[in-house]
């Protein structure tokens, strides 16, 4: 059963929330790909969908020139990339609003898996509001 979700703040909450439990769980220290492994576990253990590397098309002028793939896509509304990185950087953040503009999606999670305490970036392709302020806040 899918979890009723009212938007996409509380859907970054309970994203943040899975991440926070995985990360207490598996430590610090591992490969990205097991911490998104386990995100989606988590996810879907609280009634979550999660699509997990689903590719996009890429067109220039009528043309398929290729394809991205994020990490994950929750709810079809918000894309999470789980990062082990010593800090973000402007191409994760340049990367995250390529994969906004190609799949129409408003609201993106970075996560950082790399120290005991969770990284967190949200990345918004909409005029800020104060519900999509970029954050760098460790929990």
């Amino acid at each position: 059963m899918t979890q009723m979700i009212a938007d996409n703040v509380e859907l970054t909450q309970v994203v943040i929330g899975a991440a926070m439990k995985v990360l207490n769980t598996l430590r610090p220290g591992l490969d990205e790909k097991l911490y998104e492994r386990a995100l989606v576990i988590e996810l879907g253990k609280q009634g979550v969908k999660c699509d997990q590397q689903k590719s996009h098309d890429v067109y220039y002028d009528g043309k398929l020139i290729g394809t991205l793939i994020p990490d994950l896509i929750v709810e079809n509304r918000l894309i999470v990339d789980p990062k082990v990185v010593t800090a973000f950087n402007d191409s994760h953040i340049a990367q995250m609003l390529g994969y906004l503009n190609i799949t129409g999606l408003k609201t993106a999670l970075l996560l950082n898996f790399k120290h005991a305490k969770l990284g967190i970036r949200r990345v918004s392709n909409s005029r800020p509001t104060a519900d999509d302020t970029e954050s760098t806040d460790e929990f």
